[in-house]
């Protein structure tokens, strides 16, 4: 099968990269067997971007390939190392084009004017590693965080051709040819309904001023329900600044003349809705035919007496498109001062923290015989869960104590939980289920640091052997003394008098020092306690 020329409406499924995991890594190095963590965090996954790109007018790239998907962020390595970030995808559009979330119909951007680019499916976040995990009570955690996964999305790409003035009409009523005589524009043109299957767009210049004007595929009554080519291209006009209704004065079928065509294509343009504020012009073509000209003057006072503007043309001669070149852009000068006098809309900015803390609820669910569930739901307890290492204890006691912070256990006792109740922490096919124990049963145990090395707290031989032989030597000096000299003993330790350069208190004469080979002070004492003179 042939691929189209021209594509303008597309439905793609995009995925962003997952986030790597992090590192559970411990330093080594000669004479340092505890080095302490080094893991590193796990690299963001790759990102979808959709951007406009000013060479392109179609969306045909994307009319086979309807899936696109980043790289994953690669994961954390050991000496301080973080992983590399997933690359990201970009998706060049033509400037005009509508991205809508096909699930819920949500528009998630317009790229026209100043917005260029938009992201799609945001990357999963790297995981972090366990030496960003450590702290003053967890010295070395035995866990890392995993990375999260990227976004999942099925997003409808929709082309708005942007041109200033859009025609519309009957099909063979001379839209191609009118386009092609006032601009360079080549479009194909034959002498059948029909011929113009795809918006065809025109670069029209009147004096110093230039416009684009676009050519719509013919409309019929009936279109709004289907009928003939629907008028599902009359979107490629709802940024045009003004509407010409092109009218076949030639036309010999039954029922139809330039009041009834005009009301007929009236009719298509209100079920399609947003055009009713567009300026008009009336041009009546092919004139050149026999009668075409008589035909044009009898529907000229009925049209000016609606307020609007009659031109008569004729491609063959070029009657009458000198005058619609010049109506047209007096049309559109207009139309731009006005939108440039508009005051711009009115922005308010709310800051909103990147992380809510208080963005979860807690609701009960499922009161049938099949018994209740406690349903926690928020942002961060959510991706809190996604990244958490089930196998691993130290994970699991770090992510309570995080929820214990959070306030989720103060909630759920509030709304009546009991121990040994039912949490569901998520929604979805794969919640996080788990029975509720709180914090005053657990005790002792949730006191203590989750994820602390016990050989950090351990110390180096050498201190060890040093402090064992100080408990060693404070143990023998306070050693109990005999009954009887208990009092003579507490006596001499209490004493605060100072000591005097002959060696002996002062206050205490019942002391005698003996010197061993003589007083080392030079005070004439012989050890004795009796001095010489």
């Amino acid at each position: 099968m042939a691929i189209p020329s021209f594509v303008d409406r597309v439905q793609l499924v995009v995925r962003a990269g997952n986030g790597g995991n992090g590192c559970v890594s411990v330093h080594r190095e000669k004479f340092k067997p505890l080095g302490g963590p080094d893991g590193g965090n796990g690299g963001r996954g790759g990102s979808v971007i959709v951007r406009v790109d000013p060479q392109m007018n179609s969306l045909v790239d994307y009319h086979r390939q309807s899936q696109r998907k980043a790289t994953n962020g690669q994961p954390g390595m050991g000496e301080h190392r973080a992983g590399a970030n997933g690359e990201d995808v970009v998706l060049p559009v033509p400037e005009g084009t509508v991205v809508f979330d096909a699930d819920t119909g949500q528009v998630l951007a317009d790229l026209t004017g100043g917005l260029s680019e938009c992201v799609v499916a945001q990357g999963g976040r790297g995981g972090l590693g366990n030496e960003a995990l450590a702290s003053r009570t967890r010295k070395a955690p035995g866990f890392a965080l995993l990375g999260e996964e990227g976004e999942q999305r099925t997003i409808c790409l929709e082309l708005k051709v942007i041109a200033d003035v859009g025609l519309v009409g009957f099909p063979s009523a001379g839209k191609s040819s009118i386009i092609g005589a006032i601009s360079s524009a080549k479009p194909r043109v034959a002498d059948y309904p029909f011929t113009t299957l795809v918006p065809n767009l025109g670069v029209v210049k009147a004096g110093d001023h230039t416009y684009t004007v676009a050519d719509v595929p013919g409309l019929i009554p009936g279109a709004s329900r289907g009928k003939g080519l629907g008028h599902e291209f009359l979107r490629h006009i709802e940024r045009c600044q003004a509407i010409v209704h092109v009218i076949d004065a030639a036309t010999y079928e039954p029922g139809r003349d330039p009041l009834s065509d005009l009301d007929a294509i009236e009719t298509e343009l209100g079920a399609h809705g947003g055009l009713e504020d567009r300026p008009r012009i009336v041009v009546i073509n092919k004139i050149d035919v026999p009668d075409g000209r008589a035909i044009a003057e009898m529907a000229r006072p009925d049209l000016e007496a609606r307020g609007l503007r009659v031109i008569a043309t004729s491609v063959m001669t070029g009657e009458g498109l000198q005058e619609l070149v010049f109506a047209m852009s007096e049309l559109v000068r207009q139309r731009r001062i006005e939108q440039a006098a508009a005051p711009p809309p009115r922005v308010v900015i709310r800051p909103r923290a990147v992380d809510d803390t208080a963005g979860f609820t807690i609701k009960r669910q499922g009161d049938g015989e099949g018994g209740f569930v406690w349903r926690v739901r928020g942002a961060k307890p959510e991706r809190w869960v996604r990244q958490t290492d089930f196998g691993n204890d130290e994970a699991v006691g770090y992510l309570a104590d995080r929820l214990n912070r959070l306030g989720v256990e103060d909630e759920l006792l509030a709304a009546g939980a009991q121990p040994h109740d039912t949490v569901a922490i998520g929604s979805g096919e794969h919640p996080v289920v788990f029975d509720f124990a709180p914090q005053v049963e657990v005790g002792a145990e949730i006191l203590a640091p989750r994820g602390e090395d016990q050989r950090l707290n351990q110390p180096r031989g050498a201190v060890r052997r040093r402090r064992e032989r100080e408990a060693a030597h404070r143990a023998e000096h306070e050693a109990p003394v005999a009954e009887g000299d208990e009092a003579d003993w507490r006596r001499l330790r209490d004493t605060r008098s100072e000591q005097t350069p002959a060696g002996f208190a002062s206050e205490v004469d019942d002391v005698e020092v003996e010197w061993v080979g003589g007083d080392p002070y030079g005070s004439g004492d012989d050890g004795t306690g009796r001095d010489h003179d």
